[in-house]
């Protein structure tokens, strides 16, 4: 799958990289990336819901009035469930909702979610964007070279930049992320991806050396 690589300013280079079919250009499993989504947003819950049963509750222990001979229901003390202040039955308790997911089904959920983007012309390569301090209005004017400020924008980065990090992280629909870090629930969540050419680079190594 042959890329344009484009400019900080939305132009194209003149250069073009290679991109795996087998990454971009597979059959989308939806199944597989609905799994790999629904496991990163349980492992997001902290799971720290908790109610108070009966033997927690305060009040006293004695039983309220005899078991029988009075006329009505029996009782026994006053954290009944059934009373106010009493006990919660069957409440929540603190658990982790995280469960395990084969790394078979993971890979295949992120491959079909990049193929997704690259199915929707949802993907560019832009050449590195180089930063001595961190300015996020500089990032901003790069988003609007490559018409993307108005989208959800998921910028992945072959290493990590201090300087890009500080600068896009005052920028509401931008999150930036290493390549090795990116996951199928990033991949979904945004509009567009934009990869650096170093980034774009591994995919096309990856792909030489496996062949």
């Amino acid at each position: 799958m042959q890329v344009d690589v484009l400019n900080i300013k939305g132009q194209k280079t003149g250069r073009t990289i290679e991109l795996p079919q087998e990454v971009f250009g597979v059959e989308p499993n939806d199944h597989a990336i609905y799994l790999a989504v629904k496991q990163y947003l349980a492992a997001q819950r902290q799971g720290t819901h908790k109610v108070k049963t009966r033997a927690e509750v305060q009040g006293a222990s004695r039983k309220l009035h005899k078991q029988k001979g009075t006329g009505g229901s029996r009782k026994g003390n006053i954290r009944n469930p059934l009373y106010k202040g009493g006990g919660t039955i069957f409440g929540p308790k603190p658990h982790a909702y995280d469960f395990k997911l084969n790394r078979k089904v993971k890979d295949l959920a992120k491959v079909s979610a990049l193929s997704h983007k690259a199915k929707d012309a949802a993907l560019m390569v832009v050449e590195e964007i180089t930063m001595d301090v961190p300015k996020t209005k500089q990032v901003i004017e790069v988003l609007k070279g490559l018409n993307v400020a108005d989208k959800k924008t998921l910028l992945i980065i072959a290493d990590y930049n201090d300087n890009l990090y500080l600068s896009t992280r005052n920028v509401p629909n931008v999150a930036s992320s290493l390549l090795a870090d990116i996951n199928t629930y990033d991949i979904i969540n945004a509009d567009v991806l934009v990869l650096t050419e170093n980034a774009a680079k591994i995919f096309a190594e990856n792909e030489a050396v496996e062949a």
